[in-house]
């Protein structure tokens, strides 16, 4: 072979290797670049939907609703249909879990147990240990029946105030969570213990501090129930915290620091059910 053969195909060899690492390498960054912008999404191929569940607590009015949604990034939606005054029960005498289910969300995040407590009326209050826990297993059930997830949120806790001590809680909703936790566990739900990590931050914060994001009352009292812009979103906060670990895949669905909001809620009634 003389030496231009030679060079000729020593050229080719160098050429074809020079074009198969340019291809690979191309490919490579095609395929870093489709992840990183590929977003979560639901089994149907859309972006996730979130849905709540609940009483006051949780809603877009006077509850941790709000803060939650600031959280959420362009991965995903939220449609809160928490309302106040309802509790388990009446939520489903209502329609309301119907219309929830009609929704097609992803995820469901249910919390109730304000309203279920006794002396609610006949209507509404349920026991811990029967009755409530037959309504909550049909909010997991009906979630399931459509391909959705439920996750179990525990109540947030009623800022009760011990008379002898300023920083501790007796609260009455322990019965309540304690049938989320023991539901969640047989049901093989994800579960938010909002009640204990919302008790734990409250009662380190002491009452006085609490103050600052509880809403004024119309009868200039402050509401130790419900939250205010700012408790909205300290009360998120533990939500979605809790809710990344118990549900790892939701993790690229929020932001590390809530969106901003210009929007400063009324003050609540006093009127309105607790």
């Amino acid at each position: 072979m003389n030496s231009k053969k030679i060079t000729g195909l020593v050229l080719t060899v160098c050429i074809l290797t020079l074009t198969g690492f340019a291809a690979t390498k191309a490919c490579a960054a095609g395929t870093t670049d489709s992840n990183a912008a590929a977003a979560p999404v639901s089994p149907g191929g859309k972006m996730v939907k979130f849905v709540l569940m609940g009483d006051s607590t949780v809603s877009d009015r006077q509850g941790w609703g709000p803060g939650f949604e600031r959280f959420l990034n362009d991965n995903a939606s939220c449609v809160n249909t928490a309302i106040g005054g309802r509790s388990s029960k009446s939520f489903i005498n209502e329609g309301r879990l119907k219309k929830a289910i009609a929704l097609k969300g992803d995820y469901y995040l249910i919390q109730f147990g304000h309203n279920d407590e006794p002396n609610k009326g006949e209507e509404r209050s349920t026991d811990p240990n029967t009755t409530y826990r037959e309504f909550m297993t049909k909010y997991i059930d009906e979630t399931r029946a459509i391909g959705a997830k439920p996750i179990l949120v525990t109540s947030m806790v009623r800022r009760q105030w011990d008379k002898s001590d300023p920083n501790k809680i007796n609260s009455t909703l322990t019965p309540y969570a304690e049938a989320v936790r023991a539901l969640a566990k047989e049901k093989n739900v994800p579960l938010v213990d909002l009640y204990t990590s919302s008790k734990k931050l409250c009662e380190q914060l002491g009452k006085e501090k609490c103050y600052e994001f509880s809403p004024i009352k119309d009868n200039n009292q402050f509401d130790n129930t419900h939250l205010n812009a700012k408790g909205s979103v300290m009360f998120a906060r533990l939500v979605v915290e809790e809710l990344v670990k118990v549900a790892p895949e939701l993790k690229p669905c929020f932001r590390s620091e809530p969106a901003a909001d210009a929007n400063t809620p009324a003050k609540v009634s006093a009127g309105l059910a607790h």
